[in-house]
């Protein structure tokens, strides 16, 4: 065999490995490509899950729960507690407990279905319930409220209209027409089946069931677990999402 003829078989033989050195590249790019897309499309499926049934974040935007919960805390809320709603029904998981007087929890307000509330629930369904100069009785029982906040520091008692709502659900002998509630005198309301009262712990500084009434028990979406990060968001100071961070609530239980 002449020089030539061997030169041109490897030449040959060679262009032979390249083409398949680079099918096998170009499978394994395939491959890793494909398992990249599986690893994110099941973390994508973990996490509207978890969101879904399990833990979603939420935002305090107001200060109406305040010094319990601050404009600009960061909050896990646990969904499943009170059983989590499946998705485009008005079908709940199994729940592992019943909301209770006492605990905070985030809703979907009657007036406003398309933001998320955080307030106390003060009331649960059968429950009377009145406020007598800023003092809230329930069943005719004073309450120890060490987490309450009065803010107005002059005092006045408001009347608001909205409140008007409360005629349809008083009880004793007060008269509908003559009945005239304040922000911090009102009731005796009866809390109907399937319903609950909340209200914010800065009690002159919160829209609450005194203005927009009862909450159904549907519309409870979840408890709040522990704040996982906060800033104070009231400064003027730039980027405060990183210079005024608020270390010492990260990490605090909601109660």
């Amino acid at each position: 065999m002449s020089r030539k003829t061997r030169e041109s078989r490897e030449d040959r033989a060679r262009g032979a490995g390249g083409k398949q050195d680079r099918g096998k590249d170009t499978t394994q790019r395939w491959q890793s490509t494909w398992e990249m897309a599986k690893s994110i499309v099941v973390a994508l499926v973990l996490f509207l899950l978890v969101r879904t049934f399990l833990v979603e974040a939420f935002r305090i935007p107001t200060g109406s729960m305040e010094e319990t919960l601050l404009v600009g805390d960061f909050l896990f809320v646990n969904k499943a507690v009170y059983g989590a709603q499946l998705p485009g029904t008005s079908k709940r998981l199994p729940s592992f407990a019943e909301p209770e007087r006492g605990d905070v929890v985030v809703f979907i307000p009657p007036h406003d279905p398309g933001k998320n509330y955080v307030k106390r629930l003060v009331g649960a369904p059968g429950d009377t319930l009145e406020m007598r100069d800023q003092v809230l009785y329930v069943n005719g029982e004073p309450q120890d409220e060490p987490y309450v906040q009065h803010t107005d520091l002059l005092g006045l008692d408001i009347t608001v209209r909205d409140m008007l709502w409360q005629r349809a659900h008083l009880v004793g002998d007060l008269s509908p027409e003559e009945y005239v509630p304040s922000r911090d005198n009102w009731g005796p309301i009866v809390v109907p089946e399937d319903n609950y009262f909340m209200l914010g712990d800065n009690r002159d500084d919160s829209q609450d069931s005194r203005y927009w009434g009862f909450v159904e028990r549907g519309a409870i979406k979840g408890k709040p677990l522990f704040v996982y990060y906060s800033f104070n968001a009231n400064t003027m100071k730039p980027f405060p999402w990183i210079t005024q961070i608020r270390w010492a609530r990260i990490g605090d239980v909601i109660r």
